[in-house]
């Protein structure tokens, strides 16, 4: 099940990075008292009361502005629009109701979408209500006052908003044909690999409406298997988006990578692997995802005997964090090792579900610190008691252990590689979790 995004949109300046922030539970976005601060949409995991959702703050929407950077951030709150579950619509209660709360209003309607109004700024409560009713002229609902600086009506606010999940998520049912979200910047030929596989599959099974947003997912049959292709350039025919602003694949790349079981992140050989390459390899890493690494247009290049591994390895030095990703290199425009993408695909997926025996784990465990001693801090020293596998996509491990602040970060990337070493695991992280346990138990 994908966890639900939350967008929150609203005018410059009304407070949405700092009700962000309060959400967030850090200070990830910038808050600063000038208008259009906020050029980049950020995202964050949020928990409430066991609702897991994903949290994007946007730029501020200025209807009829003909500013450059207004008008990107209007583009851009449209995608956080297209993109979300619920809306969580910020007004601000000391400025009152302006003309443009009513045309974002407007805009908010026509999406459909659950949309939560919040005055923000209330700071006390008895001297602001009779402000606050005011925004019932808006009409989209009954406001929920707030202060996100001072963490006022924060819980009202959160209840609002996952009181709409449940309707979103039953929508989504749980299905065994996996999902495989192609993402990467603008122009890498993301959509030209989907379109390629169409026309290799020939078997067109249908085009299925997006799940949680409105791109458009394809399902595609390759040697009596059916996959999900969610393509993340789907969104622009809606948004009418200027590809080129490249920010604007990150908000899409959450929301694909939320609803994939695998991830192939696509890279333009021509031009090589670059910082946003990384940070969106990075979304689906942190999110434990199965992940490929498409070379596209490798068509395109002048290649000797040495041209594919120096390539893995600049790709392997850029994504240093990740090194059990699978690297293929393929064309789109002349199907060159797409039937390779299907079969790195199904292992990728084979890897995901894996499940080692507890008996096993505990065997390689006892032999790695057999080979290398656990770390040990002012004569205290790490033990290890036992392993097991907990659950799958990602594999994850709890680790029992005497001192959890023993068990430095090192050794567990130490014990990762062995498990590597014995079961491969290729394209797919570990997680690994540690239990404390005293030596009487």
């Amino acid at each position: 099940m994908s966890k639900p995004i939350v967008a929150i949109v609203g005018r410059p300046n009304v407070g949405k990075s700092t009700l962000f922030n309060a959400l967030a539970g850090e200070n990830i976005s910038i808050v600063k008292d000038t208008p259009g601060v906020t050029r980049d949409r950020i995202y964050a995991e949020v928990n409430w009361l066991n609702h897991n959702f994903t949290l994007i703050d946007t730029g501020g929407i200025e209807p009829d502005s003909n500013d450059v950077i207004l008008s990107q951030m209007r583009d851009q709150a449209q995608i956080a629009i297209d993109t979300a579950n619920v809306i969580i619509f910020i007004v601000d209660v000391r400025q009152g109701l302006v003309d443009s709360d009513a045309k974002v209003a407007d805009m908010l309607r026509r999406s459909g979408k659950p949309v939560i109004l919040a005055v923000n700024k209330v700071d006390n409560f008895n001297k602001y209500m009779v402000d606050v009713y005011e925004f019932y002229n808006l009409g989209i609902g009954e406001p929920v006052p707030i202060s996100a600086a001072s963490r006022l009506g924060i819980g009202d606010l959160l209840d609002e908003v996952t009181r709409h999940f449940d309707q979103t998520d039953e929508e989504e049912e749980e299905n065994e044909i996996p999902h495989i979200a192609i993402v990467g910047k603008p122009n890498v030929g993301k959509s030209s690999i989907v379109n390629k596989l169409l026309g290799e599959s020939r078997v067109i099974v249908s085009d299925i409406a997006g799940t949680t947003r409105d791109a458009i997912d394809t399902a595609v049959m390759w040697n009596d298997r059916e996959y999900i292709f969610i393509d993340t350039a789907g969104l622009r025919r809606k948004s009418k988006i200027k590809e080129e602003l490249e920010r604007y694949s990150i908000i899409r790349t959450v929301s694909a990578v939320e609803r994939a079981d695998i991830v192939v992140v696509v890279i333009d050989a021509v031009e090589g692997i670059t910082e946003q390459d990384a940070k969106i390899a990075g979304i689906a890493h942190e999110r434990g995802k199965g992940i490929i690494i498409a070379v596209n247009k490798w068509d395109a290049i002048e290649k000797d005997d040495k041209t594919i591994y120096k390539y893995t390895n600049k790709v392997r030095e850029f994504l240093a964090y990740m090194p059990y990703a699978e690297i293929i290199f393929i064309s789109a425009e002349t199907g060159q090792r797409l039937p390779k993408l299907f079969e790195t695909i199904d292992m990728v997926l084979e890897n995901q579900t894996l499940r080692v025996q507890t008996g096993v784990l505990n065997e390689i465990m006892a032999e790695a610190v057999a080979l290398q001693q656990p770390p040990s801090d002012k004569g205290k020293r790490l033990k290890l008691f036992y392993i097991t596998q907990v659950s799958v996509k990602p594999p994850t491990f709890v680790i029992f252990v005497n001192d959890k602040q023993l068990m430095h970060f090192s050794y567990t990337r130490y014990l990762e590689n062995r498990i590597r070493d014995a079961f491969g695991f290729r394209g797919t992280s570990l997680k690994f979790i540690t239990r404390e346990r005293k030596d009487k138990e």
